[in-house]
């Protein structure tokens, strides 16, 4: 059995590397901070109900026979309105329960990111569920469908999904219960996030331990951990870029200055392009909330990454995963890549007919790049 205790050196871990593998995307980490201290508070102050609470546990550990609960965020990182606190993530997992009746045995983030990889940690102190090391996905991904674990592909299988988020001050509070399939859903969630004008805590689809053994990232949560200790022992932001590109299996892409951005918030996204100049050579990053796409755009044009190879960007000064929607033009950046082979990659991102959805939001082809 392998069970460890989830503590502040490991929170720290956890979203630094969950960071990284947000890709651009992922949540934010001062969100991913914030929340998962107010866990490890609950846990502390005796608030957090009896059970296996803070805990991360191996999917081995579990009856085939488990039922788990994805928890995640859904929404635009960049909106200007209400972000989901710890109190809406904690209370959609038990609006799940009671309005559906199933008897829930651990929890599972939808994927990794600097707010992702603890998704889960507030909603264990807030219930004592036990968080399972095994996330949708390994790394971060754009639409909801892609986190749902190949679920699409199940003949008549229909989502249960509950959305709590919003400001009742403002009068944008909302818990929603939805019951349809994986696309109407998504959708309906989106749509939620778009009302609320940033993001909503969901826990949709219950899947059983031997089903997510088949189809999703196992192990992922641990690999962001690794990473992130590695990049946390380095001692100044060069020494953090190559670290992370070498605990990861990546590679440094390029390093260079964004001189122009592009960003739209639309509908639960924040779809763009950066163009960062590297030396004499142009090169360009599209994102739909995670990059895309990273081409060399001047004469010599070429592709150099798609998704679902990560690309990364991190602040050359501190070395630290910056978003896509954090930075700036005028930064300086380094682009790290991970080939998908390198990889923890769940079901839902295996799929060629969900990538129609990114080629369009992007301009770019990707299908063919992948597939």
């Amino acid at each position: 059995m392998a069970t460890t205790v989830l503590n502040e050196e490991i929170l720290e871990a956890a979203v630094t590397g969950g960071s990284f593998y947000g890709g651009g995307g992922g949540g934010s980490p001062e969100l991913g901070m914030r929340l998962g201290k107010m866990a490890l508070e609950m846990k502390r102050a005796g608030d957090s109900p009896s059970g296996s609470g803070l805990t991360l546990v191996d999917l081995d550990d579990l009856p085939e026979d488990a039922v788990l609960l994805t928890v995640s965020a859904v929404g635009s990182p960049a909106g200007k309105g209400y972000h989901a606190g710890a109190e809406e993530y904690a209370r959609a997992v038990r609006f799940f329960c009671e309005k559906t009746g199933l008897k829930v045995s651990g929890l599972i983030a939808n994927e990794c990111g600097g707010l992702a990889t603890v998704n889960g940690w507030i909603q264990s102190a807030g219930t004592g569920l036990p968080v399972v090391d095994a996330p949708c996905n390994g790394r971060a991904h754009p639409t909801g469908i892609m986190g749902s674990m190949g679920l699409h592909r199940v003949k008549g299988y229909e989502s249960i999904q509950a959305v709590v988020g919003g400001s009742r001050e403002e009068g944008t509070y909302l818990e929603v219960l939805i019951h349809g399939s994986l696309d109407f859903a998504d959708s309906v969630v989106r749509q939620a996030a778009a009302y609320t004008g940033g993001l909503v805590a969901v826990a949709r689809n219950p899947v059983s331990a031997s089903y997510a053994g088949e189809h999703n990232a196992v192990g992922a949560i641990s690999r962001c951990i690794r990473v992130g200790k590695a990049m946390l022992e380095a001692h100044h932001g060069e020494e953090r870029i190559l670290a992370a590109a070498e605990a990861s299996r990546g590679s440094l892409a390029l390093r260079g200055v964004v001189a122009k951005k592009v960003l739209v918030s639309s509908g639960g996204f924040d779809t763009g392009v950066l163009a960062v100049e590297s030396g004499n050579e142009t090169n360009e990053l599209t994102f739909w909330n995670e990059y895309i796409t990273l081409e060399r755009t001047d004469g010599a044009f070429k592709r150099l990454a798609t998704f679902p190879d990560l690309i990364t960007t991190l602040d050359l000064d501190t070395g630290y995963p910056v978003s896509s929607a954090e930075v700036k033009e005028g930064q300086g950046i380094a682009v790290v890549t991970v080939p998908r082979r390198e990889l923890i990659l769940g079901a839902g991102v295996r799929d060629p007919e969900l990538y129609k959805a990114v080629e369009q939001a992007v301009g770019k082809d990707v299908i063919r790049y992948v597939f």
